[in-house]
């Protein structure tokens, strides 16, 4: 995703580069110049989106429209991205430097860089202001901070968190990480700075308590742990798995001293996580939950235009397709998709060494809320699907980056009927006008999303980014109707995060669904149920076939192959419709 483009704008693009991509939240495009919203959300569970920092710029997307569109209504956590880490200092730092969020072949693109300017400078008028009320010279701060101040007073469910991090921003991550004195002095500045608001004092605005009681905690998003595939000239290290669990720790023990000590508030962490099997075996699965509130991965960005003439292939499917000719990813042999990220987080995934173990319930499903595209795509034989291309579709005025779109820019295709395709196999969208290919959200596919969602018991959904939304927030409403509401065809655990998060991640990873379904059929016959069809273990199976099995009827209740009923417990593919 990148942000629209002024003369003293540096452009930001969400960029997913490498094999494997996957999961890369956006890039920052700084100006140059007990929880108790969770336990709150009642039905469905959690909802957590981004508003991106330089959203006031190009496409005026300003902290008002959160308020005019009801999303400040509808959210519980709104997470500000994002901050940077001083390169000399390794701390929380304030600066105006653009960064150069969209050369990714330049290993100092973010070094230094920062956007205080949007943060608590840019003076609001009262058409642009929350309450209507423009800002005045002699305020304290200005800014996207003093609009957010503003919206949690009309809307005082929502907390508000600063997110640390993001594909430009993550590149000192593992030197800050690296010792428990390092780790202790970034931690503590991040507290001082967005917590108790001591901001420095830069262009007559900040100074000390100036942004105190804006933030409710952080979010870090960290792209990636110990991992050579974030961006270019990233830091990393074999320690960075076992460091990463020691500073999500610090986060929580500073965080939890400040909130004791201000009337026992409850301050919040989440952290943007990772959906590529590859990434995920860099993180302690089973031990980082004891820190966290929610985990927000990153279930997008899995195919896209940066494979420039194709296959053309989805960005977030839910589900494996059978069809799907991308490479398997090595050394397992699953491909990308939503559900083998949850696995490798919940139950594990023994390819790669991930031992699972992360509670369901403190897991956000991650939502983009913006598309990636291919030119040049021929019909072939499923509307343009798993078609060569002959490179990323064109760029959009706003967006601004070929093969990225905001969903108030496609319009014309994402909105048309005609347009409009759905495959059964991977549960998913896509778009197709004959030229062009766009891989994203439908209808469908949010619905189908939040079915799995609340079928397996997940905390709820997280979306990236608000700037994307159009001025009705479209994809953003329906977002929030699936999650609030319930999935057919399962018997949903509560999908309400629990008041007090559990303090320490499970022993010993849960036992269901096996990682890697069995690779043969049972020895004995199933037993047959009058006309239903035997199980067999190569035959595909989409929601509502029915099967017998082991003297019981049983019902798929999404896409399947392979999965012996019975075996992947009362959340797994198959439910049992009962005796023969």
């Amino acid at each position: 995703m990148a942000a629209a483009t002024s003369a003293a704008l540096a452009v930001g693009a969400l960029t997913a580069l490498v094999s494997g991509v996957g999961t890369a939240q956006a890039a920052n495009a700084p100006a140059a110049a007990k929880p108790a919203a969770a336990a709150a959300a009642s039905s469905g569970g959690v909802k957590i989106a981004y508003y991106d920092q330089w959203s006031v710029y190009g496409n005026a997307y300003y902290p008002k429209a959160l308020d005019t569109s009801g999303v400040a209504s509808k959210l519980d956590i709104l997470n500000y991205s994002f901050e940077n880490i001083d390169p000399t200092n390794l701390t929380c730092f304030e600066a105006t430097k653009a960064s150069d969020a969209t050369n990714e072949s330049d290993p100092n693109a973010g070094d230094g860089a920062g956007d205080a300017f949007a943060d608590y400078q840019k003076s609001f008028g009262a058409a642009d202001s929350v309450d209507g009320v423009g800002d005045v010279w002699n305020q304290p701060i200005v800014g996207n901070f003093n609009q957010l101040k503003k919206l949690k007073a009309k809307h005082p469910q929502l907390k508000i968190i600063a997110s640390i991090g993001g594909w430009t921003y993550s590149k000192y991550f593992s030197d800050a990480a690296k010792t428990d004195a390092s780790r202790k002095k970034l931690v503590s500045s991040c507290i001082d700075m967005f917590i108790k608001g001591n901001l420095p004092v830069q262009g007559g605005y900040g100074g000390t308590g100036s942004a105190a009681g804006i933030f409710d905690g952080f979010d870090i998003d960290w792209e990636y742990p110990g991992s050579p595939n974030g961006h270019t000239g990233n830091h990393y290290s074999t320690a960075d798995k076992a460091n990463f669990t020691a500073l999500l720790a610090e986060f929580r023990t500073e965080l939890d001293a400040y909130g004791a000590a201000n009337g026992g508030k409850h301050m919040l962490l989440t952290a943007a996580l990772p959906a590529g099997q590859d990434k995920i075996a860099n993180v302690e699965t089973n031990k980082i939950a004891a820190s966290l509130d929610y985990a927000n991965i990153m279930t997008y960005d899995m195919h896209g235009a940066f494979e420039t003439t194709g296959p053309t292939n989805f960005q977030d499917p839910l589900y494996q397709s059978p069809n799907d000719p991308s490479n398997p990813v090595s050394p397992g042999t699953e491909k990308y998709s939503t559900d083998a990220a949850i696995k490798a987080w919940t139950t594990g995934d023994a390819a790669y060494g991930i031992p699972g173990g992360f509670p369901a319930n403190k897991i956000t499903m991650g939502y983009p809320l913006y598309y990636r595209g291919w030119s040049g795509v021929a019909a072939g034989s499923n509307h343009g699907l798993y078609s060569k291309a002959t490179g990323p579709a064109a760029a959009r005025s706003l967006s601004a980056t070929a093969g990225t779109a905001y969903y108030k820019e496609l319009g014309g295709i994402v909105d048309n009927p005609a347009d409009t395709f759905y495959d059964t196999a991977s549960q998913t969208n896509y778009f197709y006008n004959g030229s062009e290919f766009w891989t994203g959200l439908g209808a469908q596919s949010i619905q189908a999303k939040a079915d799995y969602a609340h079928c397996h018991g997940l905390g709820g959904s997280m979306m990236y980014s608000l700037l994307d939304s159009d001025p009705s927030a479209t994809l953003f409403n329906k977002i929030v109707t699936a999650t609030n509401g319930s999935a057919p065809g399962c018997t949903a655990p509560p999908t309400t995060p629990p008041t007090t998060p559990p303090t320490t991640p499970p022993t010993t990873p849960p036992t269901t669904p096996p990682t890697t379904p069995p690779t043969t059929p049972p020895t004995t016959p199933p037993a047959s149920c009058g006309s239903l069809p035997a199980w067999s273990a190569s035959a595909v199976y989409v929601a509502g076939n029915q099967v017998s099995y082991g003297g019981h009827k049983w019902n798929a209740k999404w896409w399947t192959t392979n999965e012996v009923p019975g075996t992947t417990g009362e959340w797994g593919v198959w439910q049992d419709l009962g005796a023969c």
